[in-house]
């Protein structure tokens, strides 16, 4: 394993101030020299970007939104915070197209327009595909993920600062993660997708859905991943250190 992979912390609806001093060990971690290269973002609630992005802000620790308003100007939109916000809290990446926003609504052509509004504001995307269980089983999976790859980046000109996150819906929450062999496969269809369709030679691919200390010695052995979009996992500074080390040897 390379020790230049991305390691995203997605909290969720999860944290409050005191669950902070829980990073200090991390950026602790992060300073020592054989795990300096690992890519490590935050991405909490809202409520706590700029607190983050305070504590992390001598480190090489990077911190992130998990979703964001498409429009680029202030408006009527309660409830809603765009890239710009999230750029002046301190926030460097910014999450689009998880399952979770997809199924409160999030399409592909509005992620679309959010991908757009994010690097505008020169934040890094993490863009984030998968199937359903329901897909996968009538072997749509390809098909859905053609569909998002298209539809999420129409007029988007290539560009590095997206970074793709491969999620089966099915996976998230459950314990249940693929086979190694079929998620070998799987990445590597992704990445010739991303290829073909959009001419970015190496991309980013990411993989997430249950990520765990305790299976990740199986999801390391695919050695062209890019990295892991963790959840729960991320929330303990010891099981998240634990990851990283482990996919660091």
């Amino acid at each position: 394993m390379t020790n230049n992979m991305f390691f995203i912390a997605n909290w969720k609806m999860f944290g409050d101030l005191k669950s902070i001093n829980s990073t200090k060990k991390v950026i602790k971690f992060s300073k020592i020299k054989k795990y300096r290269k690992a890519q490590i973002v935050y991405c909490p609630p809202f409520t706590l970007i700029n607190q983050f992005s305070k504590i992390t802000k001598n480190s090489n620790i990077k911190i992130g939104g998990q979703n964001c308003h498409q429009n680029l100007k202030p408006g009527p939109f309660t409830g809603n915070v765009n890239s710009n916000l999230l750029k002046l809290a301190g926030a460097k990446f910014v999450i689009l197209g998880h399952s979770e926003s997809r199924a409160s609504g999030d399409t592909n052509h509005l992620i679309n327009l959010k991908i757009k509004s994010a690097l505008k504001n020169n934040l890094k995307v993490i863009l984030c595909i998968g199937e359903t269980l329901s897909e996968k089983k009538r072997k749509k999976t390809n098909k859905i993920i053609k569909s998002q790859l298209v539809n999420c980046l129409k007029n988007v000109k290539k560009n590095k600062n997206i970074i793709f996150a491969y999620e089966p819906v099915w996976s998230i929450g459950t314990g249940i993660i693929p086979e190694v062999e079929n998620l070998k496969k799987q990445i590597l269809t992704i990445k010739n997708m991303i290829l073909q369709l959009w001419k970015l030679k190496n991309p980013k691919v990411l993989y997430g859905g249950s990520v765990s200390s305790k299976n990740i010695d199986e999801l390391k052995k695919i050695t062209f991943i890019n990295g892991f979009l963790i959840g729960g996992a991320s929330q303990k500074a010891n099981n998240f250190i634990d990851i990283i080390k482990k996919t660091i040897i």
